[in-house]
């Protein structure tokens, strides 16, 4: 167990350069106490030990605004900045070196049952806000943009933004980064691909126009 926490601490140190103490992380970091608070619901809820992983679970989200549901499965060196509006379903999958921001949600689409929550492979990244819904593979190193709603798999190595998310960008130079101020738009590359379009016929028109004129007063 204490391994466990060492490792934390020291995911937090590498992943967040506000950290400056051992004690600040311990008292001030409510990601690091969710986590912790989920590892134990989560060996009790494996146990079979009815109500308390669950109750542990609402104590978690009381004092942390996160809630992990004692079911779902975490892997080692998980991160959550900041924290607050955090949400991850019941059987939801993370793998190891995960960051994930505030506001992100791990959910389901409806009232299936089952398998109906997301699976994030290792060095996953999920920005501010994003949302990752219903029984879907995120790849190895895959970097979700802040605001997106993924609804679809995603390959490993690639940027997703937009809603729905769409794929943008493969083969990732900084694997452990993602850049939130420089994020592709396609929605807006696709109106500025029409616009300018639009100008080239508006163009167009112009000089047949000006090529007709030209022939009338010739004649």
């Amino acid at each position: 167990m204490f391994r466990s926490i060492r490792e934390q601490v020291d995911t937090i140190f590498r992943e967040d350069p506000a950290a400056k103490s051992v004690l600040e992380i311990v008292l001030c970091y409510p990601g690091f106490h969710a986590i912790l608070l989920h590892r134990l619901s989560h060996r009790l809820y494996n146990a079979g030990v009815p109500l308390l992983p669950r109750f542990i679970s609402q104590i978690g989200r009381f004092l942390t605004g996160i809630e992990i549901h004692p079911g779902a499965t975490i892997g080692r060196r998980f991160f959550i900045d900041h924290g607050s509006g955090v949400v991850i379903g019941e059987t939801s999958e993370i793998g190891d070196d995960v960051l994930i921001y505030q506001g992100v949600t791990l959910g389901g689409t409806g009232k299936e049952k089952g398998k109906r929550h997301p699976t994030l492979g290792n060095h996953v990244v999920v920005g501010t806000g994003a949302k990752v819904l219903g029984s879907i593979t995120i790849g190895d190193h895959v970097k979700i943009g802040a605001g997106s709603v993924v609804i679809h798999p995603v390959p490993d190595h690639s940027t997703v933004v937009g809603i729905p998310g769409r794929v943008v960008r493969t083969r990732i130079e900084n694997e452990g980064q993602l850049a939130h101020g420089s994020l592709p738009d396609p929605e807006g590359q696709a109106i500025e691909d029409l616009g300018r379009r639009i100008e080239q016929l508006e163009q167009l028109v112009h000089d047949l126009k000006e090529e007709k004129l030209s022939t009338r007063h010739s004649t």
